[in-house]
């Protein structure tokens, strides 16, 4: 196995729809991957596929390793670009050493997972068993995780291919859990003589919610209720309002529709313009293009009720986000967060989706109260779903000194070994194989969950080079 192989077949992928809970046509080419190659091959009800390869002559004794990737992506796009996920191939290039989707996610979480392990199915060279694993709907509720049945693989050692950090040796992960909030309203006619107008937060970075949390990057839906909260001593209407899509993506573009006084309608755009100066000043390193805007537009849509609007714009405003605890035992490491993804009206009906993770079960539960206490405080009707477990460090691994071995052979340095704040399916395998050793590794990826995400074709390079040699020589 080399790199080129594995970018050859991660360009495959990126023209197969796969968006998390859509992924029929990813499953089928897993399917028939297996069946060129002549290999043993299963699929469960829920989706996850398992692709083995028999040990090569003379590897018998080996024992057998599990790869695990998961099948799914999130798929984002910037608001101006026309793209459908369902139908498109991604759209990328390979420029300055990156392969980088400029407007759309890349998917290479975790589709570079998928192709090394297809890669190494491939390969000629000798080496034990393998046992491919490849879940559903990671991205969305580890569906295929939570699912999994025991018996579906044997090995008792897996490699997680599904970090973003070259270089990094992950042992350990978040647990965390989402939480749904509805909010139902009234609405009153539009004041006479009032003019309506759209407001944007737009240009920020986004990311993940777990690996970008500590970033410091604008949250544009925070922001946008922020604007609104401070509006709400001025006379406007609000008519509806959104922003983000999925709980583990941080929030990039945010919209309200007021109507404000036609003779106020300068003064309110001058607001806007003035916020969206503060907004370039507080964000000039981590976000430097997020800017607000405002314009005149056309809605037949009657207002949101005075109270109710009052009500849940102060209610998003107090929502938490962000980090709430890092750890004190590993420097640098996130403990606890949580994240205020996504806000959307459909009919009369508020729905607000965050996101809560922590190493630490209590704090990851004592968190997602106190969102729930800032909402019902508002109102709003709340729902915890979706938790699944952390995943508590090894430092006594028999794969990881193997991997730390081979890394230091191959590049004459120590790795660093390390927990992680994103969540990884590796706590749920533990939970249904409580005997399995296990280590997760991967490329540099950046800006994944967001439009922009991008793969390190060097890091690539070396990642490939680390994975082939710790499976040719595992004992």
């Amino acid at each position: 196995m080399d790199s080129a192989s594995v970018l050859r077949i991660f360009q495959e992928i990126t023209c197969i729809p796969r968006e998390s809970g859509h992924e029929e046509k990813m499953t089928e080419y897993l399917q028939q991957f297996a069946v060129r190659l002549g290999l043993p091959c299963k699929t469960d009800k829920t989706g996850n596929v398992l692709i083995s390869k028999p040990a090569s002559k003379g590897k018998e004794k080996v024992p057998a390793l599990v790869l695990q990737a998961h099948q799914d992506m999130v798929c984002e796009k910037n608001a101006h670009f026309e793209f459908d996920f369902h139908k498109q191939p991604i759209p990328y290039v390979i420029e300055d050493g990156w392969m980088v989707a400029k407007d759309t996610t890349l998917g290479a979480d975790d589709g570079i997972g998928i192709a090394t392990c297809l890669a190494l199915l491939e390969s000629k060279d000798p080496m034990g068993k393998l046992e491919c694993l490849f879940t559903i709907s990671e991205e969305t509720g580890m569906d295929g995780a939570f699912a999994l049945e025991p018996g579906f693989f044997e090995g008792k050692t897996l490699i997680n291919l599904d970090s973003e950090d070259e270089g990094q040796l992950f042992v350990g992960c978040a647990g965390g859990l989402d939480t749904t909030a509805t909010y139902a309203f009234s609405r009153e006619p539009l004041q006479k003589g009032y003019k309506t107008l759209k407001v944007r937060v737009y240009g920020a970075q986004g990311g993940h919610s777990g690996d970008d949390i500590n970033k410091g990057r604008a949250n544009a839906l925070r922001e946008l209720v922020r604007f609104l909260f401070t509006e709400l001593q001025y006379d406007f209407q609000l008519i509806s309002l959104g922003g983000g899509n999925k709980p583990n993506a941080i929030c990039r573009e945010a919209w309200a529709l007021i109507a404000v006084p036609a003779d106020e309608v300068e003064e309110m755009k001058a607001d806007v313009k003035a916020f969206s100066d503060v907004l370039a000043a507080e964000y000039t390193t981590s976000d430097p293009d997020v800017r607000a805007d405002c314009e005149a537009v056309v809605c037949k849509e009657k207002p949101i009720a005075e109270g109710d609007a009052a009500n849940l714009i102060a209610a998003l405003l107090a929502c938490p986000h962000g980090v709430e605890r890092m750890s004190a035992d590993i420097p640098g490491l996130v403990e606890t967060s949580t994240n205020l993804a996504a806000a959307h009206i459909e009919g009369d009906i508020l729905t607000v989706i965050t996101n809560q993770r922590s190493s630490v079960v209590s704090e990851l539960h004592a968190l997602a109260e106190r969102v729930e206490a800032a909402l019902s405080l508002a109102a709003f009707e709340v729902e915890h779903h979706g938790e699944y477990p952390g995943w508590k460090p090894n430092l006594k691994s028999h794969v990881l000194e193997v991997s730390l071995k081979s890394y230091r052979k191959l590049f004459k340095t120590d790795p660093e070994v390390k927990a992680i704040h994103a969540g990884l399916e590796c706590g749920l395998f533990l939970e249904k194989f409580p005997d399995l050793d296990m280590i997760s590794f991967g490329p540099t990826l950046r800006g994944v969950h967001a439009p922009g995400e991008k793969l390190e074709l060097a890091s690539l390079d070396k990642f490939v080079a680390h994975l082939n040699d710790v499976v040719l020589n595992f004992k």
